[in-house]
């Protein structure tokens, strides 16, 4: 069977982290079947990449082969010439890990459908177009999502809980969607295992973090609730001063240059960390929090927020490692893989309760109503004082994370594809 799989988002984070491990996996557990891998030309290109054994090229050697495709997703040349490309490649199954399949191509794939966050978060402050751009690219996101979940053989999600928005929202019939669960890249284990302590402590030196800390790692886009976040630490910097009751209004609207300094730096020296990449929407977020690291001195900065901008995987590990929790504080998520990560890392979780992020961390993490932060206070304010419980979560964490593996994802996948056919 000829199985093309398009890996144009291979160097992306989310969707490029799914497609390396199941691409990966599939390597190691299916030698029958021919795999075509469409790249764009950086990744076709990538000396690193044709090097890899996943990588063979146009050559006959193993099943795996490269395909240049140098159609960026989300364009009229995605959606007017990669079906011409896919028709002549002559796959019995193409498979898509996003919801951009050319409406036009009238072959069999399976799509992989991660979280319908798109939908559900239409503001204007998502995105950097203009008002009337954006309304016809979102109409055109609606149009392509319609066309794609109708006309898909099968449909893969990472939950049930996206699962269930399929059935619920788009009439999708239970038996198409099969549930894939993600899972922690195996390299971060190797890391969390080989990072001794005094390279933990060095890490945070590097970013001026002092220990006790709370921790957030991802993007800032108005579903993960990063805001809100802020606020609520801002609320327990000052839940034990006496400034707290004539400073609540500034709290809630976030206008930090208006609460004394004494305050916001007040509470046991905590502090939150934050990290990154420094993209248009952690910026909006700096500017309007006074979190830009230049300023640091200056009094309308908040001292005990750190931004550290894009950090690499074994620093990342020593934030988890040093944290006295992590908060995923998110209003919808389709599956939640840092909540994974810190329970690999040893680091206890407090999660938001939406989406399918009870469903990712079981009992091995406190929740929490991302709409109230009084809530969020209380949690996160209970994991950090009392030492059982932390000791409880992190012990549950190493259990919970252990249920999840990219092996199990991508036999589930393979699955699919045999059965589609």
């Amino acid at each position: 069977m000829k199985i093309t799989i398009d890996c144009r988002m291979w160097s992306e984070s989310g969707i490029g982290r799914y497609l390396r491990n199941l691409i990966s996996e599939l390597q190691k557990l299916d030698k029958k079947n021919e795999y075509f891998l469409l790249l764009l030309k950086k990744d076709y290109e990538n000396d690193e990449l044709i090097m890899d054994s996943r990588f063979r090229g146009n050559d006959k050697e193993g099943n795996f082969h490269k395909v240049l495709a140098d159609f960026r997703w989300y364009t009229v040349r995605e959606q007017i010439e990669l079906p011409g490309l896919l028709n002549r490649l002559k796959s019995d199954l193409v498979h898509f890990p996003h919801f951009n399949v050319p409406i036009f191509y009238r072959g069999k794939f399976v799509v992989t459908i991660h979280d319908l966050i798109h939908q559900h978060f239409q503001m204007r402050r998502v995105t950097t177009l203009d008002p009337l751009t954006y309304k016809l690219k979102h109409f055109g996101y609606k149009k392509v999502f319609g066309v794609t979940v109708r006309n898909a053989v099968s449909i893969i999600t990472p939950s049930e809980f996206v699962k269930k928005q399929l059935m619920d929202e788009w009439d999708v019939e239970s038996r198409k969607i099969t549930v894939t669960p993600e899972a922690v890249d195996t390299k971060l284990y190797t890391t969390v295992h080989s990072l001794v302590q005094d390279k933990v402590n060095e890490m945070l030196d590097k970013f001026n973090i002092k220990k006790p800390y709370v921790f957030y790692v991802g993007n800032a886009h108005p579903h993960k609730n990063v805001e809100g976040l802020i606020k609520a630490f801002l609320k327990l910097k000052s839940r034990h001063s006496e400034f707290n009751t004539k400073y609540q209004a500034s709290l809630i609207s976030g206008s930090v240059n208006k609460i004394p300094k004494q305050v916001r730096n007040d509470n046991r020296g905590l502090q939150l960390v934050l990290s990154g990449a420094n993209n248009y929407f952690w910026k909006k977020v700096k500017e309007k929090y006074n979190l830009d690291s230049r300023l640091r001195g200056n009094d309308n900065v908040v001292e005990d927020i750190i931004f550290t901008g894009f950090v690499t995987d074994e620093e990342m590990v020593a934030l988890y490692k040093g944290a006295q929790c992590f908060i995923m504080p998110s209003f919808e998520e389709g599956f939640g893989i840092p909540i994974l990560e810190a329970m690999a890392a040893g680091c206890p979780v407090v999660s938001s309760n939406a989406g399918a992020l009870k469903e990712v961390g079981g009992d091995a993490a406190v929740y929490f109503n991302p709409h109230d932060q009084g809530d969020m206070v209380d949690k996160i304010d209970g994991v950090f004082k009392d030492g059982d419980l932390r000791k409880e979560l992190m012990v549950k964490g190493k259990k919970r994370v252990k249920k999840f593996s990219w092996k199990k994802m991508a036999e589930k996948t393979l699955e699919v594809y045999n059965e589609t056919i």
